[in-house]
């Protein structure tokens, strides 16, 4: 089994929600709880959580002794730098590293099973990069091999690791996600997904009568 590292992005302002995404309640937990949750099941070591914007304020949540905190300086950058940084303190703690799993605590529907079926299928498939594919899309969460470790530690503002899927294409597998486009950015997604997850549970009562 190749040794593999995660970073939690979790760094944003969530300037168009208008308060922390990651206090946001879903299944009893708040959604930066629930990504740890499933970063911690997925079997990769080490993880790191990557805070910026409210770092004070999420800390107490992050109380796992075996979780890294990062606290990134230059978050207002953008995605690029949350990714840059996670990367690079990440590898001073794990060097010896041969793939690294990137993931956003915004995707509520993110699983440790679904993070361990990114891992065995890079390990069965002959390409380097496996992402996730939803809505006619591939992104996070995405597994790199270690050959890529270079392009990641060379982003810069905005723009996440995304573009690498388009810079080598040829390199990209990946793996059905369904509900990965579930990912919380305003008040009204996070509105949908309520009604989405009610809708389940009202599917079940009905199903159990």
């Amino acid at each position: 089994m190749e040794k593999t590292g995660l970073v939690l992005l979790a760094a944003g302002a969530s300037v168009r929600l208008g308060s922390p995404k990651q206090n946001l309640a879903f299944q009893g937990q708040t959604l930066l709880q629930h990504a740890v949750q499933a970063a911690r099941q997925s079997g990769c070591s080490p993880v790191v959580v990557v805070l910026g914007a409210n770092a004070e304020a999420l800390l107490p949540q992050l109380n796992f002794p075996e979780i890294k905190i990062f606290k990134n300086p230059d978050w207002e950058e953008g995605m690029g730098a949350s990714v840059r940084n996670g990367v690079q303190n990440l590898l001073q703690s794990a060097p010896d590293l041969e793939s690294i799993l990137l993931m956003t605590c915004d995707q509520p529907f993110v699983s440790g099973k679904l993070l361990q079926q990114l891992i065995a299928e890079k390990q069965k498939n002959l390409k380097k990069i496996i992402a996730c594919a939803y809505q006619d899309t591939l992104g996070t969460p995405v597994l790199f091999d270690k050959q890529f470790f270079p392009d990641l530690l060379n982003l810069q503002g905005a723009h996440g690791a995304k573009k690498l899927l388009f810079k080598y294409p040829e390199q990209v597998g990946s793996i059905p996600f369904e509900l990965g486009g579930f990912d919380i950015d305003t008040p009204t997604d996070y509105q949908t997904l309520q009604h989405y997850v009610a809708k389940l549970a009202d599917d079940s009562t009905k199903n159990q009568e």
